[in-house]
């Protein structure tokens, strides 16, 4: 079984750092996800944040999404993966390691 990494995503700076740790862990063949809340849900409106798709498992707070005058689709995620903290809460405890930008 993979190890996971877990990140969360709660500035809306560092979306490189994001992508370049998504993409390490994912080449090691780890498993990551990763949890976008307050400002860090305004990175889904990067071109950059497209390169996360297909590596990791992606969700973010639709509560802070919509809070920030967002709408729409976001690539790489779903209607289920716009959801609550509960999201992060699962996300914390199936991760072996955890990192928040």
């Amino acid at each position: 079984m993979a190890e996971i990494l877990g990140i969360l995503v709660s500035s809306d700076k560092h979306l490189d750092y994001v992508n370049k740790l998504t993409n390490a862990a994912h080449e090691k063949g780890k498993d990551v996800l990763i949890f976008f809340t307050g400002k860090g849900v305004l990175l889904t409106q990067s071109p950059e944040f497209t390169q996360l798709a297909g590596k990791a498992k992606m969700s973010l707070c639709d509560v802070s999404f919509r809070a920030l005058g967002l709408e729409g689709e976001v690539p790489g995620l779903g209607p289920k993966d716009f959801a609550t903290q509960e999201n992060h809460v699962a996300m914390i405890e199936k991760s072996d390691g955890y990192v928040v930008f």
